[in-house]
């Protein structure tokens, strides 16, 4: 996988920072406003913004404020890795109390790995070697009850995996809201048909970081899920929800490709990742409420059991969008598939072998394993001489599973990427997908929610 070339010339030097710091972080819980502060050295100062609808009725009770300050002091250090990157300096400085050594180890660890595709893009092993956060003696106690009743707060992006969670939730009659960063026409599709109330959360990255960026500053991949599950987390507390289910699989766990000067495997999901749930979820049961729980529901799923799922839910079909590039920041949006990303290319290909070729072509516009000029972009969702892509896509045998079932079925099997690319990976198997669509693998689903999401995907 190549890097870019070097950066031009420029106003400013990453190289010449020593400190990153955690200028403090403030919320007034009438508004639902909350404020980050971070600084590179004394140099350049940042204020990240949120908005969290804050629900009518009786102020929060003592014990659920306390909870959210602590939620927010969360949010603060996890979100602060978009503002860090900017130099990656060598030291991290915290203004007012600095968080336990358990939930100081997790941080560095999610800014380790989070930042691997940075580092790699930016050709910077050092990060490797650990990002360190100061931590305080003892452990300080751990964190009480915050007076949560049996409901769930769930993320929603509008993609696939979101909407199987969802729609298990609500066909089970589970109490629960939706939750979307920001909005998208997918993700209030899937609310409105699954008739769940949706709350939105603004965040607003300052424009300062912008700035930088354009006078040299380091920029890239961050863990982007670890933001908006600490986001979530605050959201929960404000709707009394006892739970934030996500929808990440267990191919997330899977990485890209190992970098031996980084010293690890480096894995564009890590945030998403089983290690990154469990360290996560430890940080909020010590230092946020101990009735608050943080799992993904799919965890002990694949990809192809997920999409399995998915076709059957067909009022989602015209409205669902996975892919990411209508989504970033200062770029052109495009409505609808792009038909030409990674994303784009793994999820029609893991919903082929379980939707006509009418119905998945409408979904996206056009048949991509139809088209001959896809075929280097499907090797390297496959493996085939290339590097599994940075991006939020299945692992590479799975992927492979779905190209053999494909290249079973006539529908399928004359299209030019799976004739071309059938062959190298094993060949016509209808029976290609089956040991994927079994559940596997560690889960800290609780039990209400384990029976739910069983009895929808199969236990």
């Amino acid at each position: 996988m190549s890097r870019p070339g070097p950066a031009p010339a420029s106003a400013f030097a990453p190289s010449s920072v020593g400190a990153f710091r955690f200028t403090g972080c403030s919320a007034d819980w009438g508004s639902g406003a909350v404020a980050l502060g971070y600084a590179l050295d004394d140099a350049h100062h940042f204020t990240e913004r949120f908005s969290f609808p804050v629900p009518e009725g009786p102020a929060p009770s003592p014990a659920r404020r306390a909870a959210l300050d602590r939620a927010v002091r969360v949010l603060h250090l996890v979100a602060g890795v978009s503002y860090f990157k900017a130099a990656a300096p060598p030291r991290i400085e915290i203004e007012g109390e600095a968080p336990s050594a358990a939930t100081a180890r997790f941080l560095g660890r999610l800014y380790t790995q989070g930042l691997g595709e940075f580092a790699w893009r930016n050709d910077l092993p050092r990060i490797g070697e650990g990002i360190e956060f100061p931590a305080r003696e003892g452990d300080g106690g751990r964190a009480g009850p915050a007076g949560l009743a049996p409901r769930s707060l769930v993320p929603i992006g509008g993609g696939k995996d979101s909407v199987v969670t969802l729609a298990a939730l609500t066909a089970a009659g589970e109490d629960l809201v939706a939750f979307s960063m920001g909005r998208k026409p997918s993700s209030e599709a899937a609310a409105r048909i699954e008739g769940a109330p949706l709350v939105h959360v603004e965040r607003s990255i300052d424009p300062a970081l912008f700035a930088l960026n354009r006078a040299g500053a380091l920029n890239g991949h961050v863990p982007i899920t670890a933001i908006v599950s600490c986001a979530a987390l605050i959201v929960a507390l404000l709707n009394g929800c006892d739970s934030v289910v996500m929808s990440n699989e267990r191919s997330a766990s899977s990485g890209n490709f190992d970098w031996p000067a980084f010293g690890a495997v480096i894995n564009h999901q890590f945030s998403k990742s089983w290690e990154a749930e469990r360290g996560l979820a430890g940080v909020v049961e010590r230092d946020v409420a101990s009735d608050l729980r943080c799992f993904s529901l799919l965890r002990p799923y694949s990809e192809l059991a997920i999409s399995r799922a998915f076709v059957r839910l067909t009022a989602h079909h015209a409205t669902f969008m996975s892919c990411n590039t209508g989504f970033r920041i200062h770029e052109p949006t495009v409505p609808g598939w792009c038909g030409d990303c990674p994303k784009c290319r793994f999820v029609f290909l893991a919903l082929a072998p379980f939707l006509g070729r009418a119905a998945l072509t409408a979904v996206f516009g056009a048949d991509l394993l139809g088209d001959p000029s896809q075929e280097p972009g499907f090797r390297a969702i496959l493996g085939i001489d290339a590097e599994k892509p940075f991006e939020c896509v299945g692992e590479t045998d799975e992927a492979r599973a779905a190209l053999r079932a494909a290249a079973a079925s006539p529908e399928w099997a004359g299209d030019a990427v799976v004739a071309a690319l059938a062959p190298r990976v094993g060949g016509p198997d209808p029976a290609a997908v089956e040991p994927w669509l079994a559940r596997a693998g560690d889960h800290a689903i609780p039990e209400r929610h384990d029976r739910i999401i069983g009895a929808f995907l199969g236990a």
